[in-house]
């Protein structure tokens, strides 16, 4: 039997009600700043609200006329949903499910879609707690899929995950950190191959990659945190340069 968890998107009035894009967590440039004002009267009102095909704790993604956002359902969670509203009318234009390929055990309180869905624009990147990496055009179909647990599968929790992928040119960066394996990915955005991959300190961490625009002369960097503090690496190549 699936639950169903209403979703408001009162949120939707930094975005939708300024036609502005909101490509990932924290926004465009993953610093929690939109790119238009909204009206203080507006901030609190609802533009719609829709019920989803299990549980959703992932934040949406404003593409176009489109909102996305993920969710997972079944006994063990371990289907995984992508849903694509649109965003004036939160009428359904699509759904697409897959079977999760990882440990899919949670927390009570969390869920396998609690990474926020992230895009370059034209495609749309779906992380999931089980190391799933969904690559989907805008109409939903499917470009490439990765199962990390399969080519890591020490790579696992037992607790859930909410570190967001970061879109950074032609690379979406990952951070799958456990205590039994640790390490942060850059992967072709175009194919789903793998562009990098740093080892990090072992260690249960659901923080996300941020990026720091024009943080090298005119080259963006992608910081990393863990327990152990900060690192900058170049997104293109996974270099450490502090």
């Amino acid at each position: 039997m699936l639950r169903t968890v209403p979703a408001v998107f009162a949120a939707l009035a930094i975005a939708c009600l300024t036609g502005a894009d909101w490509l990932q967590f924290r926004g465009n440039d993953a610093n929690g700043v939109a790119e238009s004002p909204v009206p203080p009267d507006q901030i609190d009102q609802v533009a719609w609200k829709v019920s989803l095909p299990g549980r959703g704790l992932s934040g949406p993604t404003v593409v176009g006329d489109q909102v996305v956002l993920s969710a997972s359902s079944g006994f063990n969670d371990d289907r995984l949903h992508v849903l694509s509203f649109d965003a004036a009318t939160g009428e359904q234009q699509w759904e697409r499910q897959f079977w999760a390929t990882g440990r899919t055990q949670c927390h009570q309180k969390m869920c396998v879609a609690t990474p926020q869905i992230a895009s370059d624009g034209e495609r749309l990147f779906a992380f999931y707690s089980s190391n799933d990496l969904v690559c989907l055009d805008l109409e939903g179909n499917l470009l490439w899929y990765r199962g990390l647990g399969a080519d890591f599968p020490n790579a696992s929790n037992s607790l859930g995950m909410s570190s967001s992928p970061l879109v950074v040119g032609n690379t979406v960066i990952v951070q799958v950190e456990s205590d039994a394996e640790a390490f942060s990915m850059g992967v072709n955005v175009e194919n789903g191959l793998t562009r990098w991959k740093i080892d990090r300190p072992r260690a249960s961490n659901w923080t996300s990659p941020a990026l720091l625009r024009k943080a090298e002369g005119d080259r963006d960097l992608v910081l990393l945190q863990s327990r152990e503090g900060l690192a900058a690496v170049r997104p293109e190549t996974g270099e450490t340069v502090w």
